[in-house]
């Protein structure tokens, strides 16, 4: 099908540009014609007060765990994990997790995500959800070496790899997950890159995000935790590493030689107390970067900008570093940074040749007045309320935020019901 959307904002080539047009076939971004024929589409979308942007990009997220979203609050990460968090996962099956990947996928829509990271459980299921929903995604079965089922995750992962990888009309992407050195062994994480270099695969892996187990890896191997996955080969695989907040001068420069992709995650960080990540020397060493919301946050993106902006100062109040990140540089960590963080080479930009992932945001809110400054207002006032339309791969998934492939009343009775059905097992 030939689509158009009209007279509408464009961010593109580090600036926005009124009164714009974008033409699209099918799933691909064809033309931004100045006077189209408008007879030779089939479908028109006014795009008259709208802000057209590629599709957010959500770097790292745990989807299903929108089930213990307020169960478990006010913690430090590892007493969350070992006390509340990993024994409620151990009673997770697939109808859970099938239930609350379609909530958390919702979210993502209904905010102006259109590509997402997810290592989880399950995965199969996760992997119905997207190709229901209509969204794009790099996922990964995540794995542990500590615990019984090491081997028998390594062969699920492969597994899923094969049934997944390039499916659901290219929208679903493999990476493997390793969830992180302080569990998975050196032997163990050594297995998991001899399967990446077997299958052709990434690895998605969490790496320093708090200080103690930068400190308890140092003690065990003396050494960090990045240098201690470059060692092993890790992130010569391609490497997408979540977190990267607990980072030395020697572990970024390891990162920018090997081309490691950072998912930053400030609103978990925040959370769970794991620190601020350097954003700032990560971007002035060429290092890519991308916003991720992990799964102790909502799957907001655009609260993440918001979250991003208060790290950059608190950090700058912390150091008494000078920097301090853009608006322009929110834009590209929130669309470009992260389709490349992903491995995507035709998402992130609204150009000839990419694919047609574009969000749609209503500027006519209170909060977009006055009018000094488009891109600006987008970075430090915009809110996921002023999504109008997701389009996904030229398909549209919200318009006038209403859902077109997902039954969202559904969604929520089905996201309730499975959490009675997890916690009544934990009472």
């Amino acid at each position: 099908m030939k689509k158009l959307i009209t007279n509408v904002a464009l961010y593109q080539d580090h600036s926005i540009k009124e009164g714009k047009n974008i033409a699209f076939t099918d799933d691909r971004i064809t033309d931004f014609p100045d006077h189209p024929d408008r007879t030779a589409y089939d479908e028109i979308i006014d795009g008259n007060r709208m802000l057209a942007m590629p599709g957010f990009v959500n770097t790292h997220n745990h989807i299903a765990m929108t089930v213990f979203r307020s169960y478990a609050d006010d913690m430090q990460l590892m007493d969350w994990l070992m006390q509340k968090i990993w024994p409620a996962e151990a009673k997770l099956d697939s109808d859970i997790v099938y239930a609350h990947t379609m909530l958390g996928i919702a979210e993502m829509i209904r905010c102006g995500t259109t590509s997402f990271a997810d290592m989880y459980f399950f995965m199969n299921d996760v992997a119905r959800a997207v190709e229901t929903s209509g969204i794009r995604a790099a996922l990964c079965r995540g794995v542990t070496g500590i615990t019984p089922n090491a081997q028998e995750a390594l062969a699920e992962s492969k597994e899923f790899y094969h049934t997944w990888h390039k499916k659901a009309d290219g929208r679903i992407t493999v990476m493997l997950g390793p969830h992180a050195p302080y569990t998975c062994p050196p032997d163990y994480l050594r297995q998991v890159v001899d399967l990446a270099h077997e299958l052709g695969a990434e690895i998605h892996i969490h790496l320093s995000e708090t200080k103690g187990e930068v400190q308890d890896i140092k003690e065990q191997y003396h050494k960090s935790p990045i240098a201690l996955a470059d060692e092993l080969g890790i992130l010569d695989c391609g490497c997408l590493a979540a977190h990267c907040v607990w980072v030395d001068e020697d572990d970024l420069n390891i990162m920018a030689r090997k081309h490691v992709r950072v998912a930053h995650n400030p609103g978990s960080n925040f959370k769970l107390a794991g620190g601020i990540a350097p954003l700032g020397e990560m971007l002035k060493k060429g290092i890519t970067v991308g916003l991720g919301t992990d799964g102790a946050s909502s799957n907001n993106n655009l609260d993440i900008v918001e979250e991003m902006h208060l790290a950059a100062l608190v950090h700058k109040a912390n150091t008494l570093d000078p920097l301090v990140i853009p608006a322009e540089t929110a834009l590209q960590l929130l669309t470009e940074g992260g389709a490349k963080c992903l491995g995507y080479t035709d998402v992130g930009k609204l150009e000839k040749g990419y694919k047609a992932d574009i969000t749609l945001i209503d500027r006519e809110g209170l909060h977009w007045y006055p009018k000094h400054n488009t891109m600006s207002l987008f970075a430090y006032s915009a809110n996921s309320f002023d999504v109008d339309t997701v389009i996904v791969d030229g398909k549209t998934l919200l318009r006038h935020k209403a859902f077109t492939t997902i039954d969202i009343e559904k969604v929520k009775a089905e996201a309730e019901r499975t959490k009675e059905k997890l916690f009544s097992q934990l009472d």
